[in-house]
């Protein structure tokens, strides 16, 4: 089997509206050019290939839509979730609804979190990043 993981930390600048250049590294592990951007938790913006995308569907689907809980996240996730293409230079638009609700800046970071990836606004991801540190960084 051909696992493909998305690991790293980039600090990326916006190349014009919205746009910004996937990291190589992370672009290796796409197949194809097209992306799935979804509204994650805790103001990031998640990244999954399509792939990726499906496999997440799958299992919020597979949830039975009478519970309430399924139902709230099927919402948040099919309703925040955009399909997008990469350009030849790697590039992609990020829609300004997902840029509003992520609060970022010129500058973001870009993390890999194994089955996708995750764009946050820097502050955020430094402090979320210490609170992880803090409360998980614990060796039980």
């Amino acid at each position: 089997m051909d696992v493909h993981m998305f690991l790293g930390e980039y600090k990326l600048t916006f190349s014009g509206k919205g746009r910004i250049v996937l990291p190589k590294k992370i672009r290796q592990d796409i197949k194809g050019k097209g992306l799935i951007l979804s509204r994650g938790f805790e103001n990031c913006i998640w990244g999954f290939s399509p792939e990726e995308f499906e496999k997440e569907a799958e299992r919020t689907l597979g949830s039975s839509a009478t519970e309430e809980r399924a139902r709230m996240l099927r919402r948040y996730l099919f309703s925040g979730s955009v399909p997008t293409e990469l350009d030849a230079q790697g590039r992609f638009v990020i829609p300004s609804a997902l840029l509003t609700y992520a609060k970022v800046g010129n500058e973001v970071v870009l993390i890999g979190a194994g089955d996708h990836f995750e764009i946050w606004n820097t502050g955020f991801w430094k402090k979320h990043l210490e609170k992880i540190e803090r409360d998980y960084g614990r060796v039980s």
